[in-house]
């Protein structure tokens, strides 16, 4: 029997649990079932995993569309659902658009059509992506209230952490070795009167690693002596909780 289409495959997971219970997998063999039944040749699988639904950080999209801009032979894409291409009704819009310009089909395993032109579809399309922002945006919701609650109580919220911390469990704790680094900068700023400038050229001197493992820069000094977790005070959005046990300035 003839192959009737030669596609690739893409699969998108959101966070790291989804990973872990084998979402992309499931995404992957239902690909691959979708396939065999259909008689099309899945020639390759691009997978995303961990990234959000936006285009920022997506390296296997972008890697998928420099492929189908490269092999001409490919005939469109197979994805699972369309929310694992983008929840965001504009970028799912956007997408099918450079897939048509691609002159590529867009296949789902779960929805019939998807790509077509006819008024119904496109509308169905739209609508699917309606409902996919509103469960994100639902979803956001519900993580940010959690994160707020966390933080009311003085817990760790998430975020970047301080020169100086750790995360273990899921809760901040003080990181002594590092910890040395923010004294002695809080000790030539406040005891020495040293400039930040001057303070941040005696740290790459002395090959002291950064917050981001580069170069000191005035900036990221100042940073360090403004940032209230050093005075025991953590802050996540509007909540701001005393914790005495991270401080380093008593």
């Amino acid at each position: 029997m003839d192959i009737k289409l030669k596609l690739v495959g893409y699969c998108r997971v959101s966070t790291d649990n989804q990973k872990e219970e084998g979402t992309v997998e499931i995404q992957e063999n239902a690909l691959k079932e979708f396939s065999c039944d259909n008689n099309y040749e899945l020639v390759k699988i691009f997978k995303d995993e961990g990234v959000s639904g936006g285009l920022e950080d997506r390296p296997k999209l972008a890697e998928m569309f420099s492929f189908l801009e490269k092999e001409k032979e490919i005939d469109g894409i197979l994805i699972y659902r369309l929310d694992r291409l983008a929840r965001d009704l504009y970028i799912q819009e956007h997408l099918i658009k450079k897939l048509e310009q691609l002159n590529k089909k867009l296949i789902s395993t779960k929805e019939k059509d998807l790509a077509s032109d006819d008024p119904m579809r496109k509308a169905f399309r739209q609508f699917m992506g309606i409902v996919s922002e509103l469960e994100k945006a639902f979803i956001t919701m519900r993580l940010s209230s959690g994160r707020i609650n966390k933080a009311k109580k003085g817990g760790y919220a998430g975020g970047g952490v301080a020169l100086g911390y750790r995360v273990k469990d899921k809760e901040l704790y003080r990181n002594e070795t590092e910890m040395e680094i923010v004294k002695k900068i809080f000790i030539l700023r406040f005891l020495e009167k040293i400039g930040i400038r001057e303070i941040a050229r005696r740290l790459n001197k002395l090959e002291i690693s950064s917050p981001k493992g580069g170069g000191w820069y005035p900036s990221t000094v100042k940073y360090i002596l403004d940032n209230p977790i050093y005075r025991g005070e953590l802050v996540y959005k509007t909540q701001r909780v005393t914790r005495k046990e991270l401080a380093l300035i008593q």
